[in-house]
C-alpha cells in the first residue's frame, strides 16, 4: 500500500510504502503538550519506507524540545506537522501524522492515546528504533 500525504500548501509532503497492506492502520495520538496543540496523531510501520520532500526548505522549521531527541517538521507557510523524526546512532528514523495523509479512508485508521513523559531517553530512542519507520529518504529541492 502507499500511502501519501502533505501538509495543507503541499511544501511538505511523504510517501509511505507499507507492505504487507494493512487492513487497519495503527496511530498513536500523543498526549504532550506539543501534539495537542498541533493536533498530532503518529503511525509508522517499521518495514515501510518513507520518502519525505520538502519543496522550499527555508519555509520548514525544525522544532525540538523535551529531551532534545526529535525534530517536528512544521511548514512555515501553512502551520501543519505531517511528519517527526529522530536521528539514532547515525540512522534517520520517522513517524507520520495521519492527519495529514491523502486518500486515505479514515475507518482504516485505529486510533489510540499514548503518553511516553515517563521514558529516559535511552528508553525512548531503544523505542523508536524498535517502532519506528527505519527507511527515510529526505528530498529537498535546491534552494534558488
Amino acid at each position: 500500500m502507499v500511502i501519501p500525504g502533505k501538509c495543507h500548501c503541499g511544501n511538505l509532503s511523504f510517501t509511505l510504502v507499507w507492505e504487507p497492506s494493512p487492513d487497519e492502520i495503527p496511530a498513536r495520538a500523543c498526549g504532550c503538550s506539543f501534539c495537542v496543540k498541533h493536533v498530532g496523531v503518529w503511525t509508522s510501520h517499521p518495514g515501510g519506507t518513507l520518502k519525505i520532500s520538502v519543496q522550499e526548505p527555508a519555509q520548514v522549521s525544525r522544532y525540538v524540545f523535551g529531551t532534545r531527541t526529535a525534530e517536528f517538521h512544521s511548514c512555515g507557510r501553512c502551520g501543519v506537522v505531517p511528519v517527526v523524526t529522530s536521528l539514532i546512532d547515525g540512522q534517520l528514523y520517522a513517524v507520520v501524522n495521519v492527519n495529514a495523509f491523502e486518500g486515505i479512508d479514515p475507518a482504516r485508521i485505529r486510533r489510540s492515546s499514548g503518553s511516553f513523559d515517563d521514558e529516559d531517553a535511552a528508553t525512548r530512542l531503544a523505542r523508536r528504533k524498535r517502532n519506528w519507520i527505519a527507511n527515510v529518504e529526505m528530498l529537498e529541492s535546491p534552494r534558488p
